[in-house]
């Protein structure tokens, strides 16, 4: 068996296609498939299911692509272990990013950068806490940054990072007449508009609002942070957003921010990595930059 049939079957599995599986792996169609029978042959078990295209895998093969995730992500992990001891740390971390923790993660990433030079990071922003947990574990990224309340992170490493606070941000004129802080009725009444509901920021601000018997109705619902302060720059519009985001995209002239308790909607974002030992040298790196850095959130 050759870590060369395992790359091609897991790039197989990943595009559930022959021809994007070779072009993927820089071969011909006909090297990935015959090293694929070859593998089949080794192992005297099917594993792909063959139509006149991709049909998928076997029983036997869904059960192989594990082991070949994490047969690979080892031997990735020993090569980067060896070399680190050589010449310091190389290769490239994988990271997924919930949009949420898009206007933070240079926090953390910042200063791994200046600590591994040679290291390169490839960056995701735009999945889902669950997304990112799945694809740590078949070892398709090293390291996430989740919401990790109701997440199962069983045989995951969780390292908290900071406290998210949804904070109002609305022109000065919208609140002229309200008191600060402004209460969540107040906060009714003005023309909202928010993160759709399907978004795990909107659900947070949805089930801390429930508990007290609250129900905010948006006039307008957008899936992007930044569509949200575009509108509020207009004047017409109020928003609530992460506090975390007013630190990047400052807030537009005349805007104010208000800080809004009872409740308070607050939710822990976390680095989460796999925790298998010795598991990926740049994913331990990666924790211990995030255990000493001081990462403060707060605009300004």
């Amino acid at each position: 068996m050759l870590f060369r049939q395992l790359e091609y079957f897991v790039a197989l599995a990943r595009e559930k296609h022959f021809a994007r599986a070779a072009a993927a792996c820089y071969v011909s169609q006909p090297a990935l498939s015959e090293a694929i029978r070859k593998l089949e042959n080794e192992l005297k078990v099917p594993l792909v299911r063959r139509g006149k295209s991709f049909d998928g895998l076997t029983p036997e093969g869904e059960r192989l692509v594990l082991w070949a995730r994490r047969i690979l992500a080892d031997h990735d992990a020993l090569i980067h272990e060896v070399t680190a001891l050589q010449t310091g740390l190389t290769g490239e971390l994988r990271l997924g990013v919930i949009p949420a923790a898009s206007s933070t993660v240079a926090l953390l990433t910042n200063p791994f950068c200046l600590e591994h030079p040679l290291v390169r990071v490839q960056l995701e922003s735009s999945l889902r806490s669950a997304g990112v947990v799945e694809r740590i574990r078949r070892f398709e990224l090293d390291a996430g940054i989740i919401y990790p309340d109701g997440q199962n992170t069983t045989e995951l490493l969780v390292t908290p990072l900071y406290q998210e606070r949804q904070v109002l941000i609305a022109s000065g004129d919208l609140l002229t007449s309200q008191p600060d802080p402004t209460t969540w009725a107040d906060v009714s009444e003005l023309p909202l508009c928010l993160l759709n509901t399907g978004m795990r920021g909107r659900q947070l601000l949805d089930s801390a609002l429930a508990a007290h018997g609250l129900t905010l109705t948006p006039r307008l619902e957008a899936d992007s942070v930044v569509s949200l302060l575009a509108h509020v720059s207009t004047g017409q519009w109020a928003s609530i957003v992460p506090q975390t985001w007013l630190r990047t995209l400052r807030p537009p002239a005349g805007v104010r921010v208000v800080e809004l308790d009872d409740p308070s909607v607050t939710a822990t974002v976390a680095l989460v990595t796999n925790a298998a030992e010795p598991g990926s040298v740049l994913a331990r790196a990666l924790v211990e930059i995030a255990q000493n850095a001081r990462i403060t959130v707060e605009p300004g």
